[in-house]
């Protein structure tokens, strides 16, 4: 009769141990949301914003979409951010691209951050107009689907992260940041340009690639007669044999 005591006793301690693990395990496996990968859809939401409520991508259409994530409103860092992408607003809509911010604080903290920052005369270039949405997830639903709540940041804390998707909805390119560390918006609009670029004419960008610069090529541009690097066809160049560039128009 002791021994079966014990027995149930050693089996109910094994029986709470492995529920406990499981229940510290599962509440790590909440705060850790799989990011979706380049090439696969963007997830899409609704959410409200300070432009209203927004069906993100698809309200944006056949734009490009830059989704940038903050961890909170009035923070120093993303306040900068912000106020640079406010004033590039006519640059990103000539490379025909729509912005969307997000943060994990409600949508009244939002319209107050927003009134704040357009008041501000960052570096004395004058103020500015907030015209993108800022998008409401207090409830971080939308920070889960892209895979910015992990257990090692706060958890009600989206971390720094950059979104890139192309008119089809399909994610291209994604950044991720500290906090300490400010997002480098000349970057992105290089890399959005390449995008673009890659995208239209079916070609690749070489390493520190700027807009109107020439571009690589991933074929021998003889076709079914293959050209040697001694006898390129007019507009296409080769340092070696399986890196060919076209000059730029």
């Amino acid at each position: 009769m002791k021994k079966k005591l014990i027995l149930v006793a050693a089996i109910a301690f094994f029986v709470a141990q492995t529920w406990s693990r499981g229940q510290e395990n599962s509440s790590n496996a909440d705060r850790n949301y799989r990011i979706p990968l380049i090439g696969e859809t963007a997830p899409s939401f609704t959410a409200s914003t300070t432009n209203g409520q927004l069906t993100f991508p698809d309200d944006f259409g056949r734009k490009w979409k830059i989704l940038f994530s903050h961890p909170q409103d009035f923070t120093p860092v993303c306040s900068t951010e912000i106020l640079e992408l406010a004033r590039l607003q006519d640059k990103f809509d000539k490379l025909d691209a729509k912005i969307a911010v997000i943060s994990t604080d409600p949508l009244y903290m939002h319209n107050e951050w927003k009134k704040a920052l357009e008041k501000i005369d960052f570096d004395g270039k004058g103020t500015v107009q907030i015209k993108f949405p800022i998008i409401d997830d207090e409830n971080v639903r939308v920070s889960q689907l892209y895979g910015m709540i992990h257990k090692e940041s706060n958890s009600t804390r989206a971390v720094r992260g950059v979104f890139v998707i192309d008119p089809d909805n399909i994610v291209q390119a994604i950044y991720f940041y500290p906090n300490s560390v400010g997002r480098d918006t000349d970057e992105l609009m290089r890399m959005l340009s390449a995008l673009e670029t890659t995208r239209k004419d079916k070609v690749s960008t070489p390493v520190n690639w700027q807009t109107g610069q020439d571009v690589m090529v991933p074929y021998n541009p003889g076709k079914d007669n293959p050209v040697t690097l001694n006898n390129p066809p007019a507009g296409y160049y080769a340092p070696a044999w399986f890196m060919w560039y076209k000059k730029a128009d």
